[in-house]
Parts: structure tokens; C-alpha cells; sequence
């Protein structure tokens, strides 16, 4: 599959100022960035020391999804809940001080906001920590994440459902936001957690799972060991009821199925020459992808300019995101490297 010519790429891209905001529908939290030296062992225990240098919070989760589409100059409404911590107050700050909106973020004081500390040095990740609640969201809390999405169905131009697996994703509120945004004729994509029953997707457009989760999904419908990705593609998108799917295979790109075309499974390579850190390259992925089909873009456009996109964030350090300038310095590298496969 070839890439797509100068011209086109950048028609796509300048096109994003025409979108009508997205919504972003899903788990949301605070990434924590701890980093330092470690010089010597603790006296205390066999663990190292780490002196530490300097720290940082970036959006995490979700308001990742957010941050990205911002970057690439997208408007974005973004829902979620958290707790009624110290963390949700940092994170509705992360949101403002970004230029992103909070008014999609319910507090709930039956779970705690998730918060993720990556302690780090110039080589490695030492640890991380996490704070979190994964029950499946309460009653009162749905209720109320409800009452906020009715708001915000008419004015937004589709809906990506982030889902990690900590509970906001309930079979209620996907089916709920399916239905919504088919009776409006807008995009529904999923990036979907490894631990929700796939049938909480069925019906939305755009499926993009990466390569584990496609077959933990498929063996969730009672399709065991396979490897083979047409075939898990024509599994999910048959079972699923989806017009499209794009699943990502890290150093072997993407492949990618559109029903609207001619459905049959199509591969693009990575584009990615360095890899620092994969932290957050999904959501970046996910933006591109999304904002690109909401310009006019087709699916196989869309994958590229997503894997453009991710290529960028992986030669990052930390969860990161991806501006407009970077993405078409990053094509244009690829074009001067003749990246053009068939």
C-alpha cells in the first residue's frame, strides 16, 4: 500500500481546522513522571536509590486522547469520572491549563481518580505505581455521565470510546453511545480494553484494537488460537457487526479492513525509526486516525497519517503527543526515504 502523495497528505491535515469537535468517551486519569539518577544501592533492602532530578504530570488515559486531538488542532469534549480526590483537582488543572474543557468530567466519591507514577532514569523504567479503582461504574455516577452526554450528541462530529478496563465502560453506556450516535448518522470508533467482552462494541464503525487484544477478543467469541489477522479481522468485523477495523502489530504496522471498500484485509509497515518509549502511542494513533476520517480521509489515509502520527511519539520520552509541524516533517522525511511499498 502506497502512501499518500504530498498534496493529498496536506490537504487532509489542513483540513482538521473544519472539524466539528469530537467526543472522547473513557477512562481517565494522571500520568506522574518521576526522574533521576540511581547511584547506590539502599541500605535497606536490595533496591536501588533513585536521586531525584525533576517530576511532572501530563494527561493520561482518555484526556491523552484529548491532548492529542489538540495538538493536531481538533476541538475535543472529553467525559469521563473520577474520584473526589486531591488527583481529580490536578487533572481538571492539567485540562484547563491545556485549553481543554472539564465540563465532561463527573466526580464520584465512591472511586479514587487514577494516578500512574512512573520513576525513571536516563536508561530505564524502574517502576511504576498506580492508583485506581476498577469496579464498573455505579448507578448514580452513570446516571450522571448520561445526563452530560445528552449535551454534547448534536454538537460533536463523532465519538471515540477510550476504554481501559476501569469501569466507566459498561455494556449501558457503549450500547448507549452506539445507538446516540447512529440515530445522528456520526462515526462511533472504539479503542478497546483487553478485558471488556467484545459484544460492549458491537455495532460501532471503527474497531482498533491492537494485535493481543484482536485475539483475546476473538477467543472471546469462541475462536481459539488463531494468529492469522485477515482472519481475526473478518471474525470481529462479521461478529461485531463493524464497518471497519485497524489493528495494530507494533514493528509489523498495521492491517487494516474496510467493508465499504472491498473487505478484504490490506497491510501498511511501520514507519517508526526510533523507539523511545510506546507510552501513549495508541492515543495518539487513535486522534490521528479519527480526525483524519472526519476530514474526508478513507480508512487506508487514515492509517497512515495514525502511523505517522504514533512514529512521531514512540522517539519521545513519557506519554506524549504529536503537532501538525511535527506530523508533516515526519511525512516529509519518509517521502525523502522513498517509503513508498506497495
Amino acid at each position: 500500500m502506497s502512501l499518500p502523495s504530498k498534496e493529498r497528505f496536506e490537504q487532509l491535515i489542513q483540513q482538521f481546522d473544519q472539524i466539528k469537535p469530537i467526543l472522547v468517551v473513557g477512562d481517565v486519569g494522571v500520568d506522574k513522571y518521576t526522574f533521576g539518577d540511581v547511584k547506590r544501592i539502599s541500605p535497606e533492602a536490595p533496591v536501588p536509590v533513585l536521586e531525584v532530578q525533576k517530576e511532572w504530570c501530563k494527561l493520561g488515559l482518555a484526556a491523552n486522547v484529548s491532548d492529542n486531538l489538540q495538538s493536531l488542532g481538533v476541538e475535543s469534549t472529553l467525559c469521563g469520572v473520577v474520584g473526589d480526590d486531591t488527583n481529580a483537582s490536578l487533572l481538571e488543572s492539567l485540562l484547563e491549563e491545556g485549553g481543554l474543557k472539564t465540563w465532561g468530567i463527573v466526580r464520584s466519591s465512591s472511586r479514587m481518580t487514577t494516578f500512574k507514577e512512573r520513576v525513571t532514569t536516563g536508561q530505564q523504567q524502574i517502576c511504576r505505581v498506580d492508583y485506581e479503582s476498577k469496579q464498573e461504574l455505579d448507578q448514580d455516577s452513570l446516571k450522571k455521565i448520561f445526563t452530560r452526554l445528552e449535551d454534547f450528541y448534536e454538537s460533536h462530529s463523532l465519538v471515540i470510546i477510550e476504554d481501559y478496563g476501569k469501569g466507566l465502560i459498561t455494556k449501558e453506556l457503549s450500547q448507549g453511545l452506539v445507538s446516540k450516535f447512529k440515530e445522528k448518522n456520526k462515526l462511533i470508533a472504539v479503542d478497546p480494553s483487553r478485558t471488556t467482552p467484545p459484544d460492549f462494541y458491537k455495532g460501532c464503525d471503527l474497531l482498533k484494537p491492537n494485535f493481543v487484544e484482536s485475539q483475546l477478543m476473538v477467543q472471546a467469541l469462541g475462536y481459539h488460537n488463531l494468529t492469522d489477522v485477515a482472519k481475526i479481522a473478518e471474525i470481529l468485523v462479521d461478529k461485531l457487526a463493524l464497518k471497519k477495523i485497524i489493528i495494530t502489530l507494533g514493528s509489523d504496522g498495521m492491517g487494516l479492513l474496510d467493508t465499504e471498500v472491498d473487505g478484504k484485509l490490506k497491510m501498511i509497515p511501520t514507519v517508526a525509526s526510533e523507539v523511545f518509549d510506546v507510552s501513549g502511542a495508541g492515543d495518539t494513533a487513535i486522534s490521528a486516525i479519527c480526525s483524519t476520517l472526519a476530514a474526508g480521509g478513507s480508512l487506508e489515509e487514515a492509517a497512515w497519517i495514525g502511523n505517522c502520527a504514533s512514529g512521531v511519539v514512540v522517539g519521545k520520552k513519557g506519554t506524549a503527543n504529536v503537532s501538525r509541524a511535527e506530523l508533516n516533517g515526519y511525512f516529509e522525511n519518509l517521502l525523502k526515504k522513498n517509503i513508498n511499498l506497495k
